[in-house]
């Protein structure tokens, strides 16, 4: 196990300069798996300590990477498919690591995707069990009245359980017999806002994901990549940290 002091670690990590870290630590604003460090010659593995400052967590692992990407549609969630169809491999070609998908999205949905070399969190975030919530706006066919909004927030049961969303809303005038909708769940059961908007009549006709969780596309281009600003990892981290019970995997 490779370890290094502390100061040390959380100036690598862009924090601070090594001797601004020490005065965080003397101030006992830094915590190691939980708990409050004070002593500078504190030693931690940046590999599997958790390290925080202030409360928010830090990517100690500077040989992680954590990337934003905007899957356009007819983009199969996979680095390697073995159907021939279009994948990621032409989109993190330019990274050294290498880098897979958190979760999935159909080939006819587009939009948010988190790709990672840190599969520790990769693995938590895709989990079954981890429910976080996703932004989806969808084109569905007909006019969506608003005794189906309130529907689809009571809850609509399906051949797999119930499904509530947490919020939805029509996006301006709909227009040619179709309605834009923005809906917010934290299910990620397996084609479930598809499978949703069938139930209450409405077949979708476009997807797209634009948030998951804190994490948003902004200004990103379809089929373009950034890398997750510090802020936008200490809350992937955070988010992989904290305890999840419910389902959740793929849009």
């Amino acid at each position: 196990m490779a370890t290094d002091r502390l100061q040390k670690v959380l100036a690598a990590a862009g924090v601070a300069s090594r001797r601004a870290s020490e005065i965080l630590i003397a101030q006992g604003r830094v915590t190691v798996n939980g708990v409050v460090v004070t002593e500078l010659g504190s030693r931690v593995d940046p590999e599997t300590d958790k390290i925080t400052v202030d409360g928010e967590p830090i990517q100690a692992d500077v040989s992680k990477r954590y990337v934003l990407f905007n899957k356009p549609t007819g983009v199969v969630s996979s680095l390697a498919d073995d159907r021939g169809r279009r994948d990621l491999r032409e989109f993190v070609v330019s990274y050294p690591e290498r880098l897979f998908n958190v979760g999935r999205l159909d080939a006819d949905t587009s939009g948010l995707l988190i790709l990672t070399n840190d599969g520790d969190a990769a693995h938590v975030l895709a989990h079954p069990s981890f429910a976080v919530s996703k932004t989806y706006v969808a084109k569905v066919s007909g006019l969506v009245k608003g005794s189906t909004l309130r529907s689809m927030k009571d809850g609509i049961d399906l051949d797999d359980g119930p499904i509530a969303v947490d919020r939805v809303a029509i996006l301006g005038e709909p227009s040619r017999g179709e309605t834009l909708l923005e809906i917010t769940l934290h299910s990620g059961r397996n084609r479930i806002v598809r499978r949703l908007c069938e139930a209450v009549g409405h077949p979708v006709i476009e997807l797209h994901r634009k948030s998951f969780g804190p994490l948003s596309l902004g200004s990103l281009s379809l089929g373009e990549t950034r890398d997750l600003t510090k802020v936008e990892v200490g809350h992937v981290l955070a988010l992989a940290r904290e305890p999840h019970d419910e389902e959740a995997s793929d849009g």
